[in-house]
């Protein structure tokens, strides 16, 4: 009676996810960014540097051993590594954390003055 026949209509056909869509994507993108693409450049690095391991690099394990590689085998996922003078192991290549080759100095946290 009071309300007028315009005010009582409902607003256009507005769908609520339209204005979801963009906020979703641009999270999408921000995860993909600081995420994904990071984390997948890391595996390529660290398949790269495991893909060049030659006898004589210094390695350090997963678990923490750090050796001098004595031999490669071709087309296998295993190396065999010096621990010590008389103690030689097999060792996975994927769970090598870091390869410093032989020419590269061990370098030296500790400073003296």
């Amino acid at each position: 009676m009071f309300i007028s026949p315009a005010y009582a209509q409902a607003a256009g056909g507005v769908d609520p996810f339209s204005g979801l869509l963009i906020p979703m994507l641009l999270m999408v993108l921000i995860f993909y960014f600081l995420v994904i693409r990071p984390q997948s450049q890391r595996q390529k690095q660290h398949r790269e540097m495991v893909d060049r391991v030659r006898r004589g690099d210094t390695v350090v394990t997963s678990g923490g051993f750090v050796g001098k590689v004595a031999r490669v085998p071709e087309n296998s996922d295993e190396i065999e590594v010096d621990l010590a003078e008389a103690l030689k192991v097999r060792v996975l290549k994927s769970t090598l954390i870091d390869v410093r080759s032989k020419s590269e100095p061990v370098k030296d946290t500790v400073t003296t003055k």
